[in-house]
């Protein structure tokens, strides 16, 4: 009879048993349980390595790059917007005021990110379709705005809270398929943010200051070339592991030393960094460039730091995410510091390529920081969502803090002196995140 795997009966004679029985085939069976429960199989072991590549994995970068060019190609072109609205519908409202809404806009995206990354995680890429119609939806109520508060409804919370269910979930979906070349992939997912601050910022300034077409249909273009990227990145982007089912949100994160001191630094730079991208359009207009070759700015910016993302992402790789983080922090300090001394086009051209470098690796190297923190791709979303929620409230209140500096003082030295500052305090912190590391603070980590 055909041995059952159990353990034989202690009344059976040795000599009934067949020379099959006599193998220790029973014992296998529980020696390979009390193996499993003693190590249970890792994600790698149930749905194996990711890719690193591919024709699937490159879609789902592709359609998280889509999101990127739609989501911070718009924000990043908001000094477009606040200097039309100093002279048309908002004319009557002081330059802090204004900024508001992009800050309002920008925090909401990284505020609600707390929320859409433990989404994501827990019930995967359906929160991107929704928040994928709602951000249409937001640009098509704004080109209808009139009023501050409308303003400061349809394109500071709309617009914010449907790019956080989008950009978050995107970074989380694209890390699951790369492992080694994370920092890489997740630099040329967010250089598609430049590409949109390339496109967004030439049109609207052609559109709004030499064109017939108004404020309402501008904003209309704008929403069509959008709406079809939205529709790739909904059927492009799919999860490659199963839902986590444990807590919503990872509170123990915040005992972790090396997360904190990465929040910590992420406030400090997030604080100083948007001031060129929201300011420099007004503050050459000051020293006298025509207002469309200022709109060129913001483009030229964007356009230097699409190489300021892909390159420190390949290099991220290889040298330590936190090096090139926190390098790319001081660097975007200093070149903050200097804003009042591009005082001619020439002068303001080259600034303009100079902190598009750096400000781009901090964009990119951000979120790939955060990736050192687990070695669990399931709790990607939530802990990139907690810690740029934590950052959504120094790019709340950056700007209009600049802002009112500018209307205090008249000028713009005090505004890059602040902003400058936070920036390197970021970095030093950064640095000093690396003595969490086992390969310490001289190691590639």
């Amino acid at each position: 009879m055909v041995d059952s795997g159990q353990p034989p009966a202690p009344s059976q004679s040795t000599s009934s048993r067949s020379s099959s029985e006599k193998l220790p085939i029973p014992d296998q069976p529980r020696d390979l349980e009390k193996t499993s429960e003693s190590t249970p199989p890792t994600l790698t072991d149930l749905y194996g390595p990711a890719p690193d590549g591919g024709a699937r994995a490159w879609s789902v970068a592709l359609g998280a790059a889509c999101i990127f060019f739609s989501c911070l190609g718009i924000v990043n072109s908001f000094g477009i917007f606040l200097q039309y609205y100093g002279t048309h519908q908002l004319s009557s409202h002081t330059p802090d005021q204004i900024s508001w809404i992009g800050s309002v806009t920008a925090c909401m995206q990284f505020l609600f990110g707390a929320i859409s990354g433990p989404l994501f995680d827990r019930y995967g890429t359906w929160v991107i379709r929704i928040g994928a119609i709602l951000y249409v939806l937001a640009i098509m109520m704004t080109s209808l705005c009139q009023e501050y508060y409308q303003f400061m409804l349809a394109q500071g919370v709309l617009t914010g809270l449907a790019s956080a269910m989008i950009q978050v979930p995107a970074f989380a979906v694209v890390s699951q398929y790369f492992d080694k070349k994370r920092a890489a992939a997740l630099g040329l997912v967010v250089s598609g943010s430049s590409i949109g601050g390339i496109v967004f910022p030439i049109a609207l300034g052609k559109m709004l200051n030499d064109t017939s077409l108004g404020f309402g249909w501008s904003v209309r273009v704008i929403g069509f070339i959008v709406a079809p990227m939205m529709v790739f990145c909904c059927f492009s982007l799919r999860a490659r592991l199963p839902p986590r089912e444990t807590k919503f949100f990872l509170w123990s994160a915040f005992t972790e030393l090396r997360f904190v001191g990465l929040v910590a630094a992420g406030f400090f730079v997030l604080l100083g960094m948007f001031t060129p991208l929201f300011f420099l359009p007004s503050y050459a207009v000051s020293k006298g460039m025509d207002k469309i070759l200022a709109s060129y700015l913001l483009a030229i910016v964007n356009g230097a730091s699409t190489f300021g993302r892909i390159l420190p992402g390949i290099l991220a790789d290889k040298y330590g995410k936190l090096n090139i983080y926190g390098f790319g922090s001081l660097s975007t300090g200093i070149v903050v510091l200097c804003l009042t001394k591009a005082t001619d086009t020439a002068g303001l051209v080259v600034y303009a390529v100079f902190i598009g470098l750096t400000s781009g690796t901090i964009v990119s190297a951000n979120s790939a920081a955060f990736s050192t923190c687990t070695t669990n791709p399931q709790n990607l979303g939530t802990y990139i969502g907690m810690g740029l929620a934590v950052g959504s409230i120094a790019i709340l209140v950056g700007p209009p803090v600049n802002g009112v500096l500018l209307d205090k003082y008249g000028g713009y030295l005090e505004a890059s002196l602040f902003s400058g500052i936070m920036c390197l305090a970021g970095g030093v912190v950064i640095l000093a995140t690396k003595l969490t590391t086992p390969e310490g603070l001289f190691g590639n980590v």
